[in-house]
């Protein structure tokens, strides 16, 4: 394994720099630009995904850096006999004060029998408390108590971190070209969207 991930640092430390072209409606397009030709004005040199190669280190240089960056909070969760779904719920609920049960639905792409059990534990081990509106009884809203809302904290407090410090060797146009990336691929799916009848923080 270690040799697979050296081979997999130098690669990625030859590839093309990502740099932000321009923007338009809050939304940034990337291109990929290979040193050789910056004297060639509007060249763009995208990734050739029809090569096995480029398939294949473009979806490693994904699943090393995921790995990364859960395993922290993986080990967190783990000691409390959660799993990265527990996170998810809590993440959006701090994410989104207020939010409703349906919402949280649709912003996980969860049915409920696989939301059921996971929110119930959070609720019995009083992370989460779940509340009907005055003008709606039917509805569940719901919002983290102040021990839930440490616990999230906790769990971004490392992922931020890691954050942080690769932000910072990358570079902005970097970051912005990730936010971008990740953007589109959150845009691939039905879930996903920001939930209307709550406030994000």
């Amino acid at each position: 394994m270690s040799r697979i991930r050296e081979l997999f640092r130098r690669e990625t430390r030859s590839e093309k720099a990502m740099a932000v072209t321009c923007s338009r409606d809050n939304w940034k397009y990337v291109k990929l630009v290979d040193s050789n030709y910056d004297d060639q004005p509007g060249y763009v040199n995208m990734l050739d995904l029809k090569k096995p190669a480029n398939q294949q280190m473009a979806m490693e240089a994904f699943f090393f850096g995921y790995q990364a960056f859960t395993a922290k909070a993986d080990e967190m969760l783990a000691r409390r006999g959660f799993s990265r779904v527990h996170q998810r719920i809590v993440f959006f609920i701090a994410r989104y004060p207020g939010l409703s049960v349906k919402e949280l639905l649709t912003v996980l792409g969860v049915s409920k029998q696989a939301l059921n059990a996971p929110l119930r534990q959070l609720i019995a081990m009083n992370l989460v408390h779940s509340a009907a509106p005055e003008n709606d009884k039917r509805k569940r809203l719901l919002g983290l108590t102040d021990e839930g809302a440490l616990f999230e904290q906790g769990l971004r407090r490392e992922q931020v971190k890691l954050l942080q410090r690769v932000f910072a060797e990358a570079g902005q146009d970097a970051v912005d070209g990730w936010l971008t990336v990740n953007r589109a691929l959150g845009q691939t799916l039905q879930s996903g969207a920001c939930p209307t009848g709550a406030d994000a923080e």
